[in-house]
């Protein structure tokens, strides 16, 4: 028996049509579908997705500690990549759903780096945060010879200051609660009136301003997109 193709679909930043059309006709196409979700609570990637489902398949909710550290996140890969392997090992192909990209800072890496060595992998890009976020904010990301860096907030203080010193432009992606961080970082850099907030890209709750009306709390999926030219056009 041949067996299923496991495939590592993109389904975009939050509005269901930004799915590209591959992933569209895989998506409807295979009879397994897997996708991570909190430990409660719906997921954000198959609600996504969830216009285009046909109804009748088969799904694998990898749910995980969101905040668990890395030792709870990656016992729930092993398990969830033991269940799509034995699908897979019947022939059914799996679909892996994974919000924005699967390769940029996406969950899918994860069954890809358990499961490529063994079983046939096809994984679909898709629209990134990183690309709908400065299009809705209507802020071009960069031109000419500017250098694009693409950083968490995540990041200690002053390792956040060091990497935009001197930067050209930058997409600070996982604000959350880092936000009072990077406001003092981006103020103490002379780079706050050229910072644009935006969070849930895409999605019914978009929100959008300056990072000095942003507000005082912002959500995991947030991002500030800053040039020194304040227009990269300029």
């Amino acid at each position: 028996m041949a067996q299923g193709t496991l495939y590592g679909l993109g389904v975009g930043p939050g509005d269901p049509e930004l799915i590209t059309l591959k992933a569209l006709r895989i998506l409807k196409s295979c009879p397994v579908l897997a996708y991570p979700a909190p430990e409660a609570g719906d997921s954000l990637a198959r609600a996504i997705a969830a216009t285009h489902l046909p109804g009748n398949q088969e799904e694998i909710v990898i749910r995980m500690p969101l905040d668990g550290g890395r030792g709870p996140m990656e016992a729930a890969y092993d398990r969830a990549a033991t269940t799509v392997a034995a699908h897979l090992d019947e022939g059914r192909d799996v679909a892996a759903l994974c919000e924005g990209d699967p390769f940029f800072y996406g969950s899918f890496m994860y069954l890809f780096g358990r499961l490529a060595a063994s079983y046939p992998v096809e994984v679909v890009p898709g629209v990134s945060s990183l690309l709908a976020g400065p299009a809705a904010l209507g802020t071009p990301l960069a031109a000419h010879d500017d250098t694009l860096l693409v950083i968490p907030a995540t990041l200690p203080e002053e390792t956040l200051r060091a990497r935009l010193e001197g930067v050209d432009a930058a997409v600070i992606i996982k604000v959350g609660r880092h936000l009072d961080k990077l406001r003092r970082t981006l103020d103490g850099l002379g780079l706050t009136a050229n910072a644009h907030y935006i969070e849930h890209a895409t999605m019914a709750d978009e929100r959008i301003s300056s990072l000095a009306d942003a507000p005082s709390r912002a959500p995991y999926f947030s991002l500030v997109v800053v040039h020194r030219r304040g227009e990269a056009w300029k």
